[in-house]
């Protein structure tokens, strides 16, 4: 008899391992990623948002070339910072509305974590913009 005859039948030809499917399980704690990340960027970008719109006062006493240099400066800052925090509310319902799936939860928390880091990085190229008095 030969070796590789086990049973009495023929061995099996090893094949190409069968195709794995994705993971579609769901995800028992999708939503935690998104509400953590919904509870830090909405208050950050309100407080932006907030001192982004006090800002003007900063230059109430100034007048002249001082004056004209903070108005177009704090037009154009003050169009980055709410296109910025346009962007960073987009990120965050994006988060929300990634499948909740096994599989997409490295998408997920990426998403979560990019809102807030959106609102801080706007926040500072708008401080850096203003050409302060």
């Amino acid at each position: 008899m030969s070796e590789n005859n086990h049973d009495g039948g023929p061995t099996p030809v090893p094949g190409p391992a069968p195709a794995t499917a994705p993971d579609e399980t769901p995800g028992r704690r999708a939503w935690v990623a998104p509400l953590i990340s919904t509870l830090v960027t909405l208050p950050m970008g309100l407080v932006a948002l907030f001192i982004g719109g006090l800002s003007p006062m900063a230059c109430d006493s100034c007048n002249g070339a001082a004056a004209d240099r903070f108005d177009d400066s704090f037009a154009v800052a003050w169009t980055v910072l709410c296109v910025g925090l346009l962007i960073a509310l987009a990120v965050l319902i994006a988060a929300w509305a990634v499948p909740h799936r096994v599989r997409h939860a490295a998408r997920r928390v990426g998403l979560a974590l990019s809102a807030p880091a959106t609102v801080v990085v706007t926040f500072v190229a708008f401080m850096a913009l203003v050409d302060w008095p």
